[in-house]
């Protein structure tokens, strides 16, 4: 199923031939944040990609010219708020990949889910994602000091992270044209 396309990608649900490509960037997680979501066979992404199909949260970003995955992107809606996020190959870093398939996916959680404001969580070191949330017209509402742990120091003991928030309404979205 199809959600929505852009001028270059395709949105849709992930499907068994994406497994090979989502292994391939969570294999080994960039991010903290989706250190959770490690993948260590290929068994383990096609598990995960049969999962994600079936979760109407989750988005595989692909595209157009060969439907091949190349990021996905996720949307929890809580009444008329949507949790956003994204995570993409760093293979396809560089060419606004990230940039065009969050427009378009805010696109359609304000038009056809009918949210009224989105936010998101950034860690404080992930810079290409804060410039992301300011280039889509977010504002920083917050930040959060040792927020949450992913991952463990050396020591075992839980690193915690400053975390940024990100939100935008509709009405601001709407006049960003």
């Amino acid at each position: 199923m199809e959600f929505f396309r852009t001028e270059r990608l395709i949105i849709r649900r992930f499907k068994p031939g994406d497994a090979a490509a989502l292994f391939d960037y969570f294999a080994a997680p960039r991010v903290n944040c989706f250190v959770q979501e490690r993948l260590s066979t290929i068994e383990d992404a096609l598990a995960d990609v049969r999962k994600k199909s079936k979760d109407g949260s989750q988005f595989a970003v692909c595209l157009q010219e060969n439907d091949s995955l190349i990021g996905n992107l996720f949307a929890m809606k809580e009444e008329d708020t949507c949790n956003v996020g994204w995570n993409f190959n760093s293979k396809f870093e560089g060419n606004g990949y990230a940039s065009e398939a969050a427009r378009g996916l805010f696109s359609y959680l304000f038009k056809v889910k009918n949210a009224r404001r989105i936010y998101c969580y950034v860690e404080e070191d992930n810079m290409r994602s804060q410039k992301l949330c300011r280039r889509l017209g977010m504002r920083q509402e917050g930040l959060f000091l040792e927020f949450i742990s992913f991952v463990n120091n050396q020591d075992g003991t839980p690193r915690f992270e400053n975390t940024l928030q990100f939100a935008i309404l509709k009405k601001e979205w709407d006049t960003l044209g």
